[in-house]
């Protein structure tokens, strides 16, 4: 039976155990598993490559992003670095100018040492993205919406694109979560996640994953996953599992809550702008009413007339907003990305697309809208 969501994230790859009957998938927490003859190991030899539980989780983010597998790693950065690992040198890569700066930092920092090339054009234009490929390029990395100016691309025109080309198409859906947005079901080929945002959604993992259908592809990134040992202990397995069981009713609350926060700092006289797709006026809105169900607990704001000095006051003001990494949990948070998650980026680069001195990023939580309307009254009070 095909079940909802909802049903899914409670019950996809987790039935009772078999043993005991517990209803919560047992932490196996265990390194190696006995084996009645050589070679006879019925699916677990070694828990860096398997593990009960974390087979569970994989199961689990499969299900729900409508994919047939699913790989757990130790962060979102591992889960990264998997994907690229199937390039060569001489590759080129397409990705957004304006993604999340740890994707930038690998990217630029890391494989382009290998002699891979990466090339950021602005996804949303069709035309720069078809200019960009040339007989060298392999892959085409798409982050919707993007981290911290949520930009919208059309998964679907992308997904074409890719195709017409051979073209790996990857697609990092950490900000939307598959309760919001389905990018296999839109032709993208892998999906990325940081699972430390709002899949887990507590902010006490740290965790990354891939979802895809393609079994030769999943052979190929299940042997980088497993030889290179970027996988994630039973803990944080199920603590991630734990988590995803409310990613339905957190997701609604964040969605309700981001909408009051933007809908409130857009009309305040301290903000200059207020990046949040749910806008009618948003130049993505329309893709991201298409494409997504709802649009999500982030909010990004330009503070008008502010320095990095008086930015930096009104950041550290916030009495319930944490000034903090990270986002997705269900507490808010406060990010101020040209030093922290962007900070890798360089200014001028980061500038050009928005990614400015006076931009805060808002995690917009689950705690109730008026505590949250408060708080943001406090900060610009003076």
């Amino acid at each position: 039976m095909d079940y909802k969501f909802a049903t899914k994230a409670i019950h996809a790859g987790q039935p009772a155990d078999p043993t005991t009957g517990a209803v919560m998938t047992p932490i196996y927490q265990t390194s190696t598993y006995r084996q009645s003859s050589p070679g006879n190991h019925k699916g677990f030899e070694y828990s860096r490559g398997t593990n009960p539980t974390r087979r569970a989780l994989e199961d689990c983010l499969a299900a729900l992003e409508g994919g047939q597998f699913g790989l757990a790693f130790s962060s979102g950065m591992a889960a990264t670095d998997t994907v690229l690992r199937s390039l060569k040198p001489g590759d080129e890569v397409i990705a957004g100018d304006d993604l999340y700066g740890g994707s930038y930092r690998i990217f630029t920092q890391v494989y382009q040492n290998y002699g891979i090339k990466f090339i950021f054009v602005n996804l949303s234009d069709l035309s720069q993205v078809n200019d960009a490929i040339n007989e060298k390029t392999r892959m085409l990395w798409v982050e919707t919406p993007t981290n911290p100016t949520l930009k919208i691309a059309d998964i679907g025109a992308l997904s074409s694109i890719a195709k017409a080309n051979d073209l790996l198409h990857v697609v990092d859906n950490t900000f939307a979560s598959p309760y919001l947005q389905n990018p296999l079901a839109l032709g993208a080929d892998i999906i990325v996640h940081s699972a430390t945002k709002y899949l887990n959604g507590h902010s006490d993992v740290v965790m990354g994953a891939l979802v895809l259908n393609d079994p030769t592809l999943y052979k190929q990134l299940w042997f980088y996953y497993n030889a290179c040992g970027g996988t994630p202990g039973p803990q944080d397995a199920f603590l991630c599992l734990r988590g995803l069981k409310t990613l339905p009713v957190r997701m609604k609350a964040h969605c309700e809550n981001g909408k009051l926060v933007a809908e409130y700092l857009r009309q305040h006289t301290k903000i200059e702008k207020v990046y949040w797709p749910g806008f009618v006026d948003h130049p993505g809105h329309e893709i991201a009413k298409k494409q997504m169900r709802d649009f999500g607990g982030i909010v990004s704001i330009v503070l008008k007339n502010a320095d990095l000095k008086e930015t930096f006051r009104l950041a550290s003001r916030f009495k319930i907003f944490a000034l903090a990494e990270s986002l997705g949990g269900v507490e808010s948070l406060v990010n101020h990305p040209a030093t922290m998650t962007h900070g890798s980026i360089p200014k001028d680069t980061r500038e050009r697309v928005g990614v400015v001195d006076n931009l805060l990023r808002l995690s917009v939580g689950i705690e109730d809208a008026e505590d949250l309307i408060s708080d943001l009254e406090f900060v610009f009070s003076e």
